[in-house]
């Protein structure tokens, strides 16, 4: 391996352009080898003069571009699959932005593929798991001083939508987060879901059912409740509540700056994903980048990834049924060789 990791950096919209930005200026041994994007001039944009850069529309032709030994997959969702697959056949360790798959068939076929290969090639990427505050409440959690976890209470809330935005997306987009952190935080499956639909928000698209209010059951016999509100119109909001026998912790509340000017104090409300998360996104990349370089692959799964589009679709059949629906995985394949 080079003294500075190679990335092939796949898709260039606005979460492949900050890897690329985050890559060349906030991680260490690490170094940008290549980007593809359909759009030429948009990965020329996200290059932005980096020098030795190889800008491709094909992906597989930046897979093959001289000094790259990893990939970071931040291209949309229904292209991961064949991208995933294909850095599997080069041998190249790989970080995906979620979704790893969409659909759970897929995400299926993505596990067994990289079981097949006897080792861990594939880091998802879930960056809650590398936030400040989610770490600290994990901690807590795993060390018992608060008793069994009886319940999580969890807020997601976005300014606005984009316009492609559909109902069931705010379940296989924006509460895919919440489905990864509860099954980290409380180490168990999900086993059932319940989406409940209040009257939507009037600033909501002509359509779209927003909010909602999923309510996920476990194997463990918790339950974990999502408010979904993707056109809140005022901030992007991320809490979670852990009620437990012995206690509670609340995360999410502090995540701010509060601005005393003028007579008054204003609390600062971040608008998006990549401002509130951009710790955990550097504390993810950076532990890829180490990991990598060390030969192994660390974080979240192919597993994980599997199962999360598994929730998700059995969500998004709550939201069109009305009815709780139970989950089922697939049996789990032997984990591969974490070295």
């Amino acid at each position: 391996m080079s003294e500075l990791l190679g990335v092939a950096v796949l898709g260039a919209g606005h979460m492949g352009a900050d890897h690329v930005r985050r890559l060349d200026r906030v991680v260490n041994g690490a170094r940008v080898a290549a980007v593809a994007d359909p759009d030429a001039e948009r990965a020329k944009d996200a290059v932005g003069g980096i020098d030795g850069v190889a800008v491709h529309t094909d992906v597989e032709a930046a897979l093959d571009a001289p000094g790259v030994e990893a990939v970071l997959i931040a291209s949309p969702g229904e292209a991961h699959e064949e991208t995933l697959l294909a850095a599997f056949a080069r041998g190249l360790p790989v970080l995906c932005e979620k979704p790893m798959v969409p659909d759970s068939a897929g995400a299926l076929r993505v596990v067994e593929a990289e079981a097949r290969l006897g080792r861990r090639l594939a880091q998802v990427g879930f960056m809650r798991r590398y936030d400040a505050e989610y770490r600290r409440l994990k901690s807590l959690l795993d060390g018992g001083r608060l008793g069994r976890p009886l319940m999580l209470h969890c807020v997601h809330r976005n300014v606005s939508s984009p316009p492609h935005f559909t109902s069931a997306m705010l379940v296989t987009s924006s509460v895919s987060h919440e489905i990864d952190a509860a099954r980290w935080l409380l180490g168990q499956e999900l086993t059932a879901v319940t989406v409940l639909r209040p009257r939507p928000s009037a600033g909501a698209p002509d359509g779209l059912l927003d909010p909602q209010f999923v309510l996920f059951e476990t194997e463990g016999g918790a339950l974990v409740d999502v408010e979904i509100f993707v056109n809140c119109g005022f901030g992007y909001e991320v809490r979670c509540e852990a009620v437990c026998e012995a206690g509670s912790a609340r995360i999410g509340d502090a995540h701010t700056m509060v601005v005393t000017a003028a007579g008054e104090a204003r609390e600062e409300v971040a608008q998006d994903y990549l401002v509130r998360f951009a710790d955990a996104y550097d504390r993810e990349v950076q532990s890829w980048v180490d990991a990598t370089r060390r030969g192994r692959v660390t974080g979240p799964g192919t597993w994980d990834g599997y199962a999360a589009a598994a929730v998700a679709e059995a969500g998004v059949r709550a939201l069109e049924t009305g009815a709780r629906t139970p989950i089922a995985l697939a049996p789990r394949p032997a984990p591969p060789d974490l070295s």
